[in-house]
């Protein structure tokens, strides 16, 4: 079987080979201040990366500037959950992303009140850290 992985994430590591752990130690690989400048490109700086993310972030009616606005959140006073390598599926190429937790308070008319959210976001840049590539955004 040929091995076409390929590494489109600013992290310079070694890819998982087969079923090996995705998991990377240490981390965040990407410093706040390197996030703040991909997301000063405005709307252009998030690619919204997998195909799961794009149903969640569909799912919540989420723009850029929400994705934006979470990304920054999450950098600035989410707890950080670790780093990993994340694959676009089927098989496409590979990105290491941070992944953080989130609460937030929101405004909920269905209930007509603020509400406190949770979310899980997890994110890399690209090689050339000028795009956040957004793998995963859900409650």
């Amino acid at each position: 079987m040929v091995n076409n992985a390929k590494n489109i994430s600013a992290y310079n590591g070694e890819l998982p080979e087969g079923d090996a752990d995705r998991k990377i130690s240490g981390g965040p690989l990407y410093s706040a201040a390197e996030v703040e400048t991909a997301l000063a490109n405005g709307e252009s700086s998030i690619t919204v990366w997998t195909r799961k993310c794009k149903n969640d972030v569909q799912s919540l009616s989420l723009d850029a500037d929400d994705l934006a606005e979470l990304v920054r959140s999450a950098i600035d006073g989410g707890q950080f959950k670790g780093s990993e390598w994340c694959e676009q599926k089927p098989s496409g190429p590979w990105a290491a992303c941070d992944a953080y937790r989130l609460n937030r308070l929101e405004w909920a008319d269905y209930a007509n009140k603020e509400i406190r959210f949770s979310y899980y976001v997890k994110f890399g840049l690209s090689r050339t850290g000028a795009i956040v590539l957004l793998a995963s955004c859900h409650l």
